[in-house]
C-alpha cells in the first residue's frame, strides 16, 4: 500500500490500514517537520511499530540530509527482534515496489552474551561473565602482554576482526542478532566488536534503552552516533525505570561482607608493609653506623675543614 501523508510517499506493507494508524503517522511528520519532541500513543495491537518505521524510513529516503539514521530503542531482546523483523518486512516491501536495490544498512545490537561466538566464552551463561571472559581475552593490554607470551589465550574471532573486519564495511541489509552470528561466523569476525562498529555508518539501528540512557554504556557505545538522528523509545513509559535502574547500585550482605573482609585484608597488608619497611630502615641504620665506626677505628676517616 501507498500513502500520501502530507505530500510524503509512504509504503505501507499490509494492505489494510487502521485510521489510528495513519492519524498516528501523519502528527509523526509534523514532528519530524518541527525537528522537535513528540509523545504519542496507540492503542495496543493496533501496528504502532510498523507505523512508525514506515513512516520514518519514507522521511529519511526524501530527506536524506536531514535525518541519517533512525534510533529505535526498545527494552528487551524478543521486542528487538520484532521490530527488527517488522523492518525486514517494510524494505522488502519498498524495494519491491519501486525495483530499487536495498542500499540501506540496518542492525540490530544487543550485549556480548546474545552475539559472541566463541565456543567456551558463549556457554557462559551470566552476562557479566561473558563480559569478564571476552575482557580477559581482548583487552588491549592483555592482547600487549601476548606479543612477549604467546601462550596467552586469546579470541580468534577478535583477532580475525581486528585484523580485517575493522576495515570491511558490513553489506547493506537488516540484520537481527542471528544474522549477525551467522555473519560472523562465515567470516571468523566477532559479531559483537563487528555490530559496535557498524552502528557508526548504518541508517538504523535497533537496541536497548541502556544504549542511550546508561551514562557507562553510552560513552562507549553510543558518543559518536550523528546528530541528525531520530531517536525512538518504544514504550517510553519505562524510560524511567530504566534510567533509576542504571544508576542504581545494588549492595547484598554478602557484599558488604566481602567488602569488611577486603578492607581487613588490606589493613593487615599495610601493616605488614609498614612493619617489613621499619625493620628494613632499621637494618640499612644499623649497617651505616657499624660502616662508620669500622671506619673510624681504622684510622681511615679523613676531613678537610677550611675557614678564613
Amino acid at each position: 500500500m501507498k500513502l500520501n501523508i502530507e505530500g510524503l510517499l509512504v509504503y505501507f506493507p499490509y494492505d489494510y490500514i487502521y485510521p489510528e494508524q495513519y492519524s498516528y503517522m501523519l502528527e509523526l511528520k509534523r514532528t519530524l517537520d518541527a525537528k522537535g519532541h513528540g509523545v504519542l500513543e496507540m492503542p495496543s495491537g493496533t501496528g504502532k511499530t510498523i507505523s512508525l518505521l514506515s513512516l520514518i524510513l519514507a522521511y529519511q529516503k526524501a530527506y536524506p540530509l536531514e535525518i541519517t539514521k533512525l534510533i529505535y530503542c526498545s527494552r528487551t531482546v524478543p521486542e528487538i527482534e520484532k521490530v527488527v523483523e517488522e523492518l525486514r518486512k517494510l524494505i522488502e516491501f519498498h524495494c519491491k515496489e519501486t525495483g530499487e536495490a536495498n542500499n540501506f544498512l540496518a542492525l540490530a545490537l544487543s550485549s556480548r552474551k546474545n552475539l559472541c561466538i566463541h565456543p567456551e566464552v558463549s556457554a557462559l551463561r551470566i552476562g557479566k561473565e561473558v563480559d569478564g571472559k571476552c575482557h580477559s581475552l581482548t583487552a588491549s593490554y592483555i592482547r600487549a602482554q601476548r606479543l612477549s607470551d604467546p601462550s596467552l589465550p586469546s579470541c580468534r574471532f577478535y583477532e580475525g576482526f581486528d585484523a580485517i573486519g575493522r576495515q570491511v564495511p558490513l553489506p547493506p541489509g537488516v540484520y537481527n542478532l542471528d544474522d549477525l552470528k551467522e555473519f560472523g561466523q562465515k567470516k571468523g569476525w566477532c559479531p559483537y566488536f563487528l555490530a559496535r562498529q557498524a552502528i557508526l555508518h548504518a541508517n538504523i539501528v535497533v537496541y536497548s534503552y541502556h544504549y542511550l540512557l546508561d551514562p557507562k554504556i553510552a560513552d562507549l557505545v553510543s558518543k559518536e552516533l550523528t546528530k541528525k538522528a531520530v531517536v525512538v523509545f518504544d514504550e517510553a513509559h519505562n524510560i524511567d525505570n530504566v534510567c533509576i535502574d542504571s544508576m542504581s547500585v545494588n549492595i547484598t550482605r554478602r557484599t558488604l561482607d566481602r567488602c569488611t573482609s577486603n578492607v581487613e585484608t588490606l589493613q593487615t597488608t599495610i601493616q605488614r608493609i609498614k612493619e617489613t619497611d621499619a625493620a628494613k630502615l632499621k637494618e640499612e641504620y644499623r649497617r651505616l653506623v657499624e660502616g662508620l665506626k669500622e671506619v673510624l677505628q681504622g684510622g681511615h676517616f679523613m676531613g678537610k675543614v677550611s675557614g678564613t
